[in-house]
């Protein structure tokens, strides 16, 4: 009976990616790093310049103003890990006035049916496989949006407030909340943007269910968790973007972004304690506004081959897009982080524009 509950824990703290002792900061809330929108993740996370719709919420809220039509809705879905863990978006833009927009995001990402043994033996030494449970394990992001125009000319601003809640069950949970802050400039055909993420630090207030757990921590040798407050430093995120049109029917665009972190070395491109710098970049291809193809590169590492020889690798990604009157769907085929084909994912998108009616 100790066997299973050991193992049964185990599997639920292992599958969840929890660290039950206080946590650095580093890597926190990192499914919020992942991107949404599939014309972002073929431009390998590239769009805080460009971004021009829904999607504008999360990558850069003074882009938000930048959407045409009154309303805009999104969704997505994305399946990783052989589809064990399921990602989806979902937004929406709504025009205050000819110089603002308001958007509101919901993200989830969660790892859902996870097998619950620990009542799988009952008092007697009977398997009982009637009382094995299943549970989810997920992360909710919720973003509250705004994007303005200044009165300097091509200058726009905006921010969003966010709600995190992390579940693990009912075995821990979690609460946050932090603060963005964004800003984009156009001139002609070149646009400038950034995006201050968590500047004030998010916080996130963990609290663990554990009272018919103790046994089996003290069983296995490990620490018993205590309730902690999880921080995520800032992250600076600069890009620039340009468009070029080759003539009446093709036109092109190209980005460059470059995230900055705060939370000490990582295996990036460009590595300090404690800045980081990591570049990611894209490229789109239209015909006639209503074709594209989209290629990026992102997620740029040192590891050691074979050799034990260090090289530097690198995330390719890949995309197409339609737009037809008020009609979008983006496709994306990328990954998350390894550069291994098993593990990329496709990517979908879908967006509705409903346009102001014409004047009587």
């Amino acid at each position: 009976m100790k066997r299973y509950k050991s193992l049964s824990l185990t599997l639920i703290f292992s599958l969840t990616g929890l660290v039950l002792s206080a946590q650095a900061p580093k890597y926190s809330n990192e499914f919020l790093n992942i991107g949404v929108g599939a014309r972002s993740m073929g431009m390998g996370n590239s769009s805080v310049a460009s971004v021009n719709d829904v999607t504008a919420g999360y990558w850069n809220p003074s882009r938000l103003p930048s959407i045409t039509g009154n309303l805009q809705l999104g969704a997505q879905h994305a399946e990783y890990f052989a589809g064990i863990a399921k990602y989806d978006f979902m937004g929406v833009a709504l025009k205050q006035s000819e110089n603002s927009h308001i958007g509101l995001s919901l993200i989830r990402f969660g790892v859902d049916d996870i097998p619950n043994t620990l009542e799988l033996i009952d008092e007697n030494g009977n398997i009982r496989y009637d009382r094995i449970k299943s549970f989810s394990v997920a992360d909710y992001a919720f973003l509250f949006s705004y994007g303005r125009k200044t009165g300097i000319e091509g200058l726009s601003v905006g921010g969003n407030a966010k709600v995190i809640r992390r579940v693990a069950g009912e075995f821990a949970s979690a609460w946050g909340f932090g603060l963005d802050a964004a800003c984009s400039y156009q001139k002609d055909n070149l646009t400038l943007g950034a995006m201050a993420r968590d500047i004030t630090s998010t916080f996130n207030a963990w609290s663990f269910n554990t009272e018919e757990l103790e046994e089996v921590f003290v069983m296995t040798g490990n620490e018993i968790p205590v309730n902690h407050v999880e921080v995520t430093l800032p992250r600076l995120i600069l890009s620039g973007s340009y468009l070029y049109d080759f003539n009446e029917n093709f036109s092109g665009l190209a980005e460059v972004n470059m995230d900055m972190t705060t939370d000490g070395k990582r295996n990036v491109l460009l590595k300090s304690d404690p800045f980081s710098f990591d570049p990611h970049m894209g490229v789109e291809i239209g015909f006639r506004k209503i074709l594209y193809a989209r290629v990026g590169v992102n997620n740029f590492q040192q590891e050691r081959d074979f050799d034990n020889k260090k090289v530097t690798t690198f995330v390719p990604s890949f995309g197409l897009g339609i737009r037809y009157r008020n009609f979008g769907l983006d496709y994306a085929f990328t990954d998350i982080g390894d550069r291994s084909i098993a593990l990329y994912s496709n990517v979908f998108t879908l967006f509705y524009t409903f346009s102001q009616p014409p004047a009587k």
